[in-house]
């Protein structure tokens, strides 16, 4: 199902597992949210989307994580795909999805949360570092392989996972700026978790929004010149 120009005050569309893994791969930046307090989410989701940013992810270190998530669904559920964040157990999988998540990212290899997410026809993404990691994890039924971390592996590490390996749905997370995004995506990354040099800390301090959504911006365009780049070659 499409997402369009954000719409708020409107009850939240239902999408199939099937439309969430597309959607975040298109263009294929998620935004990682650790919100100070609950009255950013709403500046934060809108200078988001306005920059062309649709997935986004409330990591459960923000303070009322669970409410953040009713609330972005609430209100931008009609416009963006809204995910969970730093799940490492099965109690707070089955809570985030019964909160409005779309997508339940988990810096572990945890496979029991497959069947979790599954079942309520949501998104999965699996956290590994190394190469047998990022197999287990697929084999366990992984929609997509969070490499975390990934500061100082480059893109480079990702072209060499994927040349054995090409059927991986590789996101790396750490270290993704906006000067190399467009080399992750180059080397065949499904998408990139972009955390600080997005939202940053001094954006949340200040509510600076109108900077985040031209940040926002630089990366979308990024990614999709790299995109094109790619299919060209």
């Amino acid at each position: 199902m499409p997402l369009t120009a954000y719409q708020t005050g409107m009850s939240a569309v239902t999408r199939s597992l099937l439309d969430i893994v597309s959607a975040l791969q298109t263009p294929g930046i998620i935004a990682i949210v650790r919100a100070r307090q609950s009255t950013d989410i709403s500046p934060l989701f809108e200078a988001l989307i306005a920059g062309g940013i649709v997935a986004i992810e409330i990591t459960m270190t923000t303070p009322n994580a669970l409410e953040a998530i009713r609330q972005a669904r609430r209100e931008f559920g009609n416009s963006s795909l809204v995910g969970v964040g730093t799940v490492i157990d099965a109690t707070t999988c089955r809570a985030a999805i019964e909160a409005g998540a779309e997508f339940i990212v988990t810096p572990i290899c945890r496979t029991d949360l497959v069947s979790i997410a599954h079942a309520a026809s949501r998104v999965i993404m699996l956290g590994a570092y190394t190469p047998t990691e990022a197999q287990q994890a697929h084999e366990a039924g992984a929609d997509f392989i969070k490499i975390f971390p990934a500061d100082g592996l480059g893109p480079g590490y990702f072209k060499a996972l994927r040349a054995p390996l090409p059927h991986l749905r590789l996101v790396p997370t750490g270290g993704v700026e906006r000067d190399n995004v467009s080399d992750f995506f180059k080397a065949g990354c499904a998408a990139v978790g972009v955390g600080s040099a997005l939202v940053s800390a001094d954006i949340l301090e200040t509510g600076n929004w109108l900077e985040l959504t031209r940040r926002s911006l630089a990366f979308v365009t990024s990614a999709l010149a790299a995109r094109k780049t790619k299919e060209k070659a």
